[in-house]
């Protein structure tokens, strides 16, 4: 039996999120389907994150295993057969039997596309959220470097998760624009549930004035999610990248 790490892209659009839920259908879930008809085998497939329903993925990475023959390209092509539109394998490697996608993970980079034109956009619908409202991206950057560092994101993180330890380290925080489209890129070396939709969310009402600076860096200091800004639409958010080590 081989550890293989699968390496993915997909459009959130369609799916319910990554995770296999009950009466909705989700990324793993039509893996999980595409692996059985191609092997014979229904295996349980690991994921590196749980991205939410709506949220995009151009690297997002996977483990099961497996005795079946194929691997590399020929893997990826027969995969990709039984896989809809939206989903699409285009790495295949072995890795060790100990390997675990999110717990070998260095860090991630999540990217989040604002379309900030006075019109709405046909071909940024459902991959950028629309605010016609001119924004700052110069003052937006600036505050978003307050979120570099390492700090507890209780703040940051949507009521509903389980996770105890909600302190992070956070090496990139950017805004950028280019004509009419704003991009916020973030990396650190974790992420808790809706933690980047609420960065984007507080950059925003900062830049409108609903929020200053100043609450922001209580927010960080205090932990409390009511000083925080909403939390953004999951239509502009991408996993860009996961960061591995020599192990992968």
């Amino acid at each position: 039996m081989t550890r293989l790490l699968l390496t993915l892209r997909y459009n959130g659009a369609a799916f319910h999120g990554w995770q296999v839920q009950p009466n909705a259908v989700t990324v793993q879930e039509v893996l999980q389907d595409a692996i059985e008809k191609l092997t014979g085998v229904r295996s349980g497939v690991i994921g590196c994150s749980r991205t939410d329903a709506g949220v995009s993925a151009e690297m997002f990475c996977c483990s099961f295993d497996t005795d079946f023959p194929l691997r590399g390209e020929k893997l990826c092509a027969a995969l990709n057969a039984h896989l809809p539109r939206e989903i699409a394998v285009y790495d295949v490697r072995e890795v060790p039997a100990d390997f675990h996608p999110r717990y070998n993970a260095h860090g991630k980079r999540y990217v989040y596309r604002i379309w900030n034109g006075r019109q709405r956009h046909p071909l940024w619908e459902g991959r950028a959220w629309h605010i016609n409202r001119p924004l700052d991206e110069i003052a937006m950057n600036a505050t978003a470097s307050l979120l570099v560092g390492r700090h507890n994101f209780a703040a940051f993180c949507s009521a509903g998760s389980s996770v105890e330890d909600t302190v992070r380290t956070v090496s990139r925080a950017e805004v950028a624009r280019e004509d009419e489209l704003l991009t916020f890129t973030v990396e650190a070396d974790g992420f808790l549930y809706n933690m980047v939709r609420i960065f984007v969310g507080t950059l925003v009402d900062v830049a409108e004035g609903r929020l200053t600076e100043t609450d922001l860096q209580e927010a960080l200091r205090t932990g409390n999610r009511d000083l925080a800004g909403r939390t953004a639409p999951p239509d502009g958010l991408i996993l860009q990248q996961v960061f591995y080590g020599e192990e992968c």
